[in-house]
């Protein structure tokens, strides 16, 4: 792990930070999350799901920053997490919920950014 530059570092960390605290307020139905998925038309009923998803790819975006064998883990975690808020994006924008886009565009921010330099650390 020595070898893991600094940005890769703090931005996997951060990255995996804020889905981690997303999927925990998806799985205790924080009033933030049910108002806003109710206005972007997502069901309640997906929201564990949703959840998971995020961990997984914390957890893949850490594993492979912390494990050499699993960097493509890292890579591919972090491309999941791109197309993930890309997704979320777009249910914001279908249902016109532009009011709190900012926090969708600032989780795909980190998660690109996260995919472009677990990228350029494997060789991509």
């Amino acid at each position: 792990m020595t070898d893991v530059p600094l940005a890769l570092l703090v931005v996997a960390v951060l990255t995996a930070a804020v889905n981690v605290a997303m999927a925990v307020a998806d799985l205790a139905g924080a009033r933030f999350v049910l108002a806003n998925s109710a206005q972007v038309g997502v069901p309640r009923s997906w929201l564990p799901w949703l959840a998971v998803l995020k961990l997984a790819g914390a957890a893949g975006l850490l594993l492979g920053v912390l494990v050499g064998a699993l960097r493509p883990l890292g890579v591919a975690a972090a491309c999941g997490l791109v197309l993930f808020y890309l997704g979320a994006i777009a249910f914001h924008l279908r249902a016109r919920v532009l009011h709190n886009l900012a926090f969708p565009a600032f989780y795909l921010a980190t998660a690109a950014a996260s995919l472009a330099l677990s990228g350029r650390f494997v060789g991509l």
